[in-house]
């Protein structure tokens, strides 16, 4: 895993107080349907289900994998309510040692729309797509 310097200047600062260092990052995404969206994140981008989560025989959660990363999917109980906007202003990275224009050919065969095309941007080719319920993925080649 490649670290990424800090722009501030503070790298090498005789600051008392240490940097927060953290090792992963997962992604919790409360959804309208969690069916649906399980089956876009699996049978769409090619998650797999790591656990699945019922309660009196119903889902209400599940967890899922890309390789090291992790996603949990809850559904949302509409306390508060149905018509609020997910994911607005957000977008979640995710970046592969894949060919990106060969998943991107497979998220389409499985019925993907991608928000930008593959593309060359800031150095890494990337491709923007939405989930079910508005959450904006970007997945990227490594730099």
């Amino acid at each position: 895993m490649t670290s990424i310097p800090p722009v501030d200047g503070t790298e090498g600062s005789d600051s008392e107080r240490s940097p927060f260092i953290a090792n992963t990052l997962s992604a919790s995404f409360t959804v309208d349907a969690i069916e649906r969206s399980l089956a876009w994140y699996r049978d769409v981008l090619g998650f797999t289900v790591a656990r699945r989560f019922e309660r009196d025989g119903k889902l209400f959660a599940v967890s899922l994998r890309a390789g090291t990363v992790a996603v949990l999917l809850t559904q949302d109980d509409g306390a508060r309510g149905s018509d609020r906007v997910k994911g607005a202003g957000v977008s979640l990275r995710l970046t592969t040692s894949q060919d990106i224009d060969d998943l991107a050919n497979q998220i389409r065969e499985n019925g993907g729309v991608f928000a930008t095309e593959p593309r060359e941007q800031m150095g890494v080719r990337m491709f923007r797509l939405r989930d079910p319920d508005g959450f904006m993925l970007v997945v990227t080649s490594e730099p």
